[in-house]
């Protein structure tokens, strides 16, 4: 059997750089610039007060005391986004805005508190330091700096980092594109009757759903029949059908049963059948599928039990489509205590379902959860991490310290 390395590496090999696109930031979200981005203003852009208050000379009202106040008249009203310039006369004070540009002259803003807010003539009842509640220019990033290094992911803050240095767009990687077949005739849409021996189609919109999460996009293909010729037609529709396909990832049909639709259909096709020392997820296939009309396209195919065909994903797909995207594979591996007695197969690598919890002094532990059978959905759904069992390993005691992969960013 092939190792889970080194299926890996035959999977991650199929994978190459989506096209780069200029994209509005709005449409950015998630995706990772592919250059640097160097700030062509600086932020602030301007000296500006920190606070409602008064603009004044610190000198001018060092002797303040609440007791005996400095009273300076005020001259102006700054509001935040006033763009005449000002000089702040001796002995008088500007009342000025939270974000208005300071006055030539002011080195200091008192806050509103610390005055009787006078409109006319303001009283000051405690001095305060040169600089006191200014925000100076370039204080926070300075024109011609580096804002964003090349594969930052845009998540909100960045946006915003960006729309306040005036950047409309910025170049990052297209999302990676792949069409998901479900194979089999026993599987049916939500919302209709079931037959005995049907069930409800789920590999299909966890997988779709799994591409999304992961920065891709996806477009289902359901209900493709256990029937060699209808199969391979529609793989052909779907990649000469005008959109991009960067990948095929199908699930089901690749086991050592009599009704092996998909590697039937592709095995001779550049399509490569394996077993892969793992559990779940031992039957893996993967290749380049050429359709009819010679164009050449990736596809995955992976086992079709809801379990191994989600964690085949995590494992195998997630992290090459990833990278193909200039994106951090995101998922954290660490170490954790293991709470419970596990078994392994020796000589497969194991993905068991866990839940990960960090007590408060930043201790990890793991409880496994659910039997090792490929068709525990349930448990799937209830974990946030996957134990990692290592080949060689058949009997792992509680409070040993395990890899966990955990599936939460």
């Amino acid at each position: 059997m092939r190792s889970v390395a080194d299926h890996a590496r035959a999977v991650a090999d199929l994978f190459s750089p989506t096209p780069v696109e200029s994209v509005a930031i709005a449409d950015a979200l998630g995706r990772a610039v592919v250059d640097d981005v160097r700030a062509a203003v600086s932020l602030p852009g301007f000296d500006n007060s920190a606070m409602d208050g008064y603009a004044v000379r610190a000198a001018e009202i060092a002797d303040a005391t609440a007791d005996t106040p400095t009273r300076l008249t005020v001259t102006e009203d700054i509001y935040a986004g006033r763009t005449d310039r000002l000089r702040l006369d001796p002995d008088t004070a500007h009342r000025i805005m939270t974000g208005a540009p300071l006055p030539e002259g002011a080195d200091a803003v008192v806050a509103v508190e610390a005055t009787d807010g006078g409109v006319d003539e303001v009283a000051i009842a405690t001095p305060v330091a040169e600089g006191t509640s200014i925000r100076r220019a370039g204080s926070d990033i300075a024109a011609g700096d580096t804002a964003l290094t090349a594969g930052t992911v845009l998540h909100a803050s960045q946006v915003g980092l960006l729309a306040a240095l005036g950047v409309a767009q910025v170049r990052v990687h297209e999302p990676f594109h792949v069409v998901v077949l479900s194979t089999g005739s026993e599987l049916m849409a939500p919302g209709v009757d079931l037959d005995h021996g049907q069930i409800y189609e789920s590999n299909g919109a966890m997988l779709c759903a799994a591409v999304r999460e992961a920065g891709g996009r996806a477009t289902p293909v359901h209900f493709v029949p256990d029937d060699v010729e209808q199969f391979r037609a529609r793989l052909d529709t779907m990649i000469t059908g005008g959109g991009r396909v960067d990948l095929i990832l199908t699930s089901g049909g690749v086991s050592a049963g009599a009704y092996e639709v998909v590697k039937d259909a592709l095995a001779g096709h550049g399509v490569e059948f394996v077993k892969v020392a793992m559990q779940p997820g031992m039957p893996q296939g993967c290749g380049t599928y050429s359709a009819a009309d010679g164009v050449s396209v990736p596809i995955v195919t992976l086992p079709g039990n809801p379990v191994s065909a989600q964690v085949s994903f995590e494992i195998f797909v997630r992290p090459p489509m990833r990278a193909a995207m200039g994106l951090p594979a995101d998922r954290t591996r660490r170490r954790a205590r293991l709470t419970d007695d596990m078994r392994s197969p020796r000589g497969k690598e194991q993905f068991r379902r866990g839940v990960v919890a960090v007590d408060a002094e930043g201790t990890a532990s793991v409880h496994p959860i659910g039997p090792p059978s490929s068709h525990h959905l349930r448990f799937l759904a209830s974990a946030n991490a996957l134990i990692d069992i290592p080949a060689d390993t058949d009997d792992v005691a509680a409070g040993s310290t395990v890899e966990v992969i955990l599936l939460e960013p």
